[in-house]
């Protein structure tokens, strides 16, 4: 039974996918699900975007994912380009810098400082230009459950009264305290990493000194984060110590390094306590019930990665979801999800604990030995630009990531030069799968392409001085399969016949009657056993 027939015989409303929290990733999620003809239902508590700051930086693969949702351009007018990250001593001289660039592989600044609730509004009105999107706050989300061989029941209580929703999936992105983690059974894994910080957001006219980048204090009895967000905006974070109050005295002696605040206009948006975790959901999924973000991670900010992560599970899962519910790709594509973002998010989470660790130096006896090598290694010619090149690494191998250089790595997007103008290359190839290649395509990777609909676009004529040809000869490739989230599926080798890993992606792509029409060699034909 479907879940819309379901949906008649049990009264209720049916939903393609219903989305629990209306933050960043969830309308994210939304607005990648609509461009691809999937209706949602975005269920919030709130009425409005919540409007005090908390995330203000993101990197330069989030902001191509705001590309993907439609508003690029919009998010370029509130964001900040910023230098990067500096290790300070407790003396507030640098320790190590780590330069982020303007023009970051994905086409954007390598990093970017923002106001979460601008974001969110343009993300709202984003999703409400979408008819295939709606948003309902102010409601309370009381259930989700998840039965055998039936639609996932989504329970959920406004001003007149209880709701429920049938739906084909559902997405969690309902934060730390989830409702849809408990529904599934997840348990935290603890990555151990727990502090409690104070978060201080303002703005000011006074002479702040800033390099237009992080600083990040390395300072065991006093750590500190400080950075511009905006013209006037600043944040600074520190480590109260136990039974620490933050009054104004004290608020004067820690951003004195900054700023003189004494009789200057200097008003504070919020202080705020928080406890920064480092955590992992042990599991993302049960049937079509996902998490995403907060829900599923949990990371110390210290590079900046908590809403990029969320980002990210968004465009991983969102496309595959779309392929499942409407072009009949087969159920055990999910489960790539989260293969190949657990991993992933652990790593980025490993090395906010490690520059945690930096910061603090730890409370043993070996923390000066520890900001010591610090120092040494930061001294070590090409370790700070090592350090300053993207933060994420490649997928690992699966069946939709075959092994090789290219393989799981995302396509850099250059501006390309078209009729009428430039254009960024994810523009030019659409929301599907595309191909990139520097020669003529043979007829079976051509008629696979087909099969995916993806667009096959010859680099050689693209008009980006030659960058693309370059990054794929590097990669010893004549051409690559991008999926629709720009990561390399697959490649065609120099002087290669076919795709090499057509065998394990195939059959959890196409349908069988369509992937059965392709002309492509018998051993292809043999599908992973189920």
């Amino acid at each position: 039974m479907t879940a819309e027939q379901a949906a008649r015989q049990d009264s209720a409303e049916y939903v393609p996918v219903v989305i629990v929290g209306a933050g960043p990733v969830g309308v994210t999620a939304a607005l990648l699900l609509a461009r691809r003809g999937v209706r949602t239902v975005v269920l919030e508590r709130h009425l409005d975007v919540y409007p005090l700051p908390r995330a203000v930086a993101t990197d330069d693969e989030a902001r191509r994912i705001l590309q993907a949702a439609g508003i690029a351009d919009e998010f370029a007018a509130i964001a900040r380009p910023a230098r990067g990250l500096r290790l300070l001593d407790a003396h507030h001289r640098v320790i190590a810098e780590f330069r982020r660039s303007p023009h970051g592989h994905h086409g954007f600044p390598q990093t970017s400082m923002f106001d979460q609730p601008e974001l969110e509004r343009l993300l709202r009105e984003a999703l409400a230009r979408r008819p295939e999107c709606e948003l309902r706050g102010g409601v309370e989300v009381t259930a989700v459950e998840q039965r055998a061989d039936r639609p996932v029941r989504v329970t959920y209580r406004d001003d007149e009264g209880e709701h429920l929703l049938l739906a084909d999936a559902v997405l969690g992105c309902d934060g730390a305290g989830s409702l849809t983690r408990d529904a599934i059974g997840a348990q935290w894994e603890d990555l151990r990493f727990e502090e409690s910080w104070t978060v201080i957001d303002v703005t000011t006219k006074a002479a702040v000194r800033c390099w237009e980048g992080v600083d990040q204090v390395c300072d065991p009895e006093r750590p500190a984060t400080f950075m511009r967000v905006g013209e006037d905006r600043y944040r600074w974070e520190f480590r109260l110590r136990e039974g620490e109050e933050l009054d104004e005295g004290l608020l004067r002696e820690l951003v004195a390094p900054w700023v003189d605040i004494s009789g200057q206009d200097f008003h504070v948006i919020r202080q705020a306590q928080y406890t920064f975790r480092a955590r992992v959901a042990d599991r993302w999924r049960r049937g079509r019930v996902f998490l995403l973000g907060d829900a599923a991670h949990l990371t110390p900010p210290f590079v900046g990665q908590g809403l990029c992560a969320g980002m990210r599970d968004a465009h991983n899962l969102t496309w595959k979801l779309a392929r499942v519910l409407q072009q009949g790709a087969d159920d055990r594509l999910l489960d790539s999800y989260e293969r190949e973002r657990k991993p992933h998010s652990r790593h980025l989470i490993r090395l906010a604990v490690a520059t945690g660790w930096a910061m603090t130096g730890g409370q043993d006896r070996a923390a000066a030995l520890r900001r010591t090598a610090v120092g040494a290694i930061c001294r070590v010619p090409g370790v700070t630009g090592m350090a300053g090149r993207d933060l994420g690494r490649p997928l690992s191998a699966g069946p939709l990531v075959r092994r090789g250089r290219l393989g799981g790595t995302y396509c850099p997007q250059p501006r390309m030069t078209v009729e009428g103008g430039q254009v960024r290359l994810d523009d030019l190839l659409g929301d599907s799968f595309a191909v990139l290649t520097a020669v003529p395509l043979p007829p079976t990777p051509r008629a696979l392409a087909e099969t995916l609909g993806a667009r096959v676009v010859d680099v050689r004529e693209t008009g980006d001085d030659g960058g693309l040809v370059e990054w794929l000869r590097a990669g010893r490739a004549d051409a690559v399969l991008l999926r629709p989230d720009r990561v390399v599926m697959d490649v065609l080798p120099r002087g290669g016949s076919g795709f090499t890993g057509a065998a394990a992606w195939a059959p959890l792509l196409c349908t069988t009657r369509r992937f059965a029409e392709v002309p492509v060699p018998e051993p292809l034909l043999r599908s992973p056993a189920r």
